[in-house]
């Protein structure tokens, strides 16, 4: 008789393991080591309490993700390009607002940014937008007169006065502010395939997209301003990236622009330069051959800023009251050493393990690379299939390495203890292309969306 050999481990496991086991650690000590007082989130590593239920988006929310993980991935391969972007968004809107109506409208939707912590509780003191700007930092100290609730102080104007115009322009409440972040957030995933595709190429971004659409990170784009925030974000690297592929002033110029309102709307999302510098690494062929890019570049980044500055905002003064204020708060409580890497469990979460075994294999791009004496090349300059295969995976490694960083950076800088599941949308996001590396997608999708579904059923989240 003759013995079968048992099955070897799959190597996606070994990355998939060691997530899981961090997760519960950063459940089990959050929960039995520290109290409530000492982490301020109610169900650590997450801000949110264990609240069993069901809602009105629940069966939209199985039916999107069933669809999805049975025909992502061939409609992906299939359908032209141009209509795969549209089809990225509409798939992403539908996945993002069926899971946040899980919780109702009120509850899930129109609540959620109208709460004292957030941005639309302060839309009636910004009767004067220019008074209102001149006199913001007056108002982000705790013991300031009439200081800022938590989000409003904790971030530069743009954030704030983004709803605000949209009350001005009759589209006020938290329905309609709710329905807006949505529908722009929903837009990132588009923006990082148009990215993965003309730094790596149609393949890589095609076998990504399911992945984008169906990320667990959802549950928080629906509805956090983050969300907005990596939309923004993500189209700024997007059009970095077609205008060094492109050689395009115009496509500069429009990066430019939404960089500089990137750091007006968030401190911290001032790390995508990291991102930022790997894009211009990738496509240093097209800056060798026009380095006249980089002046609309830095013009369009200059227009935000000055006009703010103009109006009487300082930026940096703000960061440093803003950096007071947050060490006045939950940020003095919070200690550094659980967050430091109960955080990386919040990652995983917002990510899925279909992610954590997408980096296993990227880092294994990187290391074979580096094994081999190679570089991150240019778009464009390998020769033959084989070659530009390959040449194509470890520029996409290297993309998904600089989003990490970025990541690891603020980790390291202790301004971001807890609530990292929104904080940290705009990075998360580019980590998610790492699955283009997975085989037999649709498991891995599976997994993905039963994370979501899991998370969105079995916890009230605080967005």
């Amino acid at each position: 008789m003759t013995q079968t050999r048992p099955r070897p481990v799959p190597r996606d496991l070994y990355a998939v393991l060691p997530a899981v086991l961090l997760v519960t650690a950063a459940v089990l000590v959050g929960r039995y080591v520290y109290t409530y007082d000492d982490l301020i989130v109610g169900w650590p590593p997450l801000l949110g309490r264990w609240d069993p239920h069901l809602g009105p988006g629940t069966p939209a929310a199985v039916v999107v993700a069933a669809a999805v993980v049975a025909y992502g991935p061939a409609v992906a391969a299939r359908l032209p390009w141009r209509a795969l972007l549209p089809a990225v968004w509409g798939a992403t809107m539908a996945w993002t607002w069926s899971l946040a109506l899980v919780d109702g409208w009120r509850r899930g939707v129109a609540g959620r940014l109208t709460t004292h912590q957030e941005y639309l509780s302060v839309v009636d003191r910004w009767q004067d937008i220019p008074a209102t700007l001149r006199g913001f930092t007056g108002h982000i100290l705790l013991h300031s007169p009439d200081n800022w609730p938590a989000h409003v102080a904790g971030h530069p104007p743009a954030s704030t006065l983004t709803y605000v115009l949209l009350d001005r322009i009759g589209l006020g409440g938290g329905g309609w502010a709710g329905a807006w972040t949505v529908t722009v957030g929903a837009t990132a995933g588009v923006a990082v395939l148009v990215t993965v595709r003309v730094l790596t190429g149609e393949r890589l971004a095609r076998r990504a997209a399911p992945f984008l659409v169906l990320a667990p990170a959802a549950v928080w784009m629906g509805v956090s301003a983050d969300g907005y925030f990596a939309a923004v974000a993500a189209w700024a690297l997007a059009l970095l990236a077609l205008a060094v592929t492109g050689r395009s002033l115009w496509w500069a110029a429009g990066s430019g622009l939404l960089f500089g309102l990137t750091c007006y709307l968030s401190y911290g999302l001032t790390l995508f330069a990291v991102p930022a510098a790997a894009v211009l690494l990738l496509g240093r062929r097209g800056v060798r051959e026009r380095p006249v890019l980089f002046v609309p570049l830095l013009l369009g980044a200059a227009v935000v800023p000055a006009a703010f500055t103009a109006a009487g905002f300082d930026w940096w003064e703000a960061y440093r009251l803003l950096v007071t204020r947050y060490y006045e708060g939950a940020a003095g409580v919070r200690p550094y050493g659980y967050w430091v890497w109960a955080n990386l469990a919040c990652t995983v979460l917002i990510t899925g393990l279909a992610t954590a075994a997408g980096l296993r294999r990227t880092g294994g791009v990187l290391l074979r690379r580096r094994a081999g004496g190679g570089r991150a090349g240019s778009a464009g300059t390998a020769d033959g299939p084989a070659e530009k295969s390959r040449a194509s995976e470890v520029r996409l490694a290297f993309l998904v390495a600089a989003g990490l960083l970025a990541l690891l950076v603020a980790d390291l800088s202790g301004m971001s203890k807890a609530e990292t599941e929104r904080i940290w949308l705009p990075f998360a996001l580019w980590l998610l292309p790492a699955c283009a590396f997975l085989t037999r997608p649709r498991g891995w999708l599976t997994a993905q969306a039963l994370l979501a579904l899991l998370l969105n059923h079995l916890l009230a989240t605080g967005w």
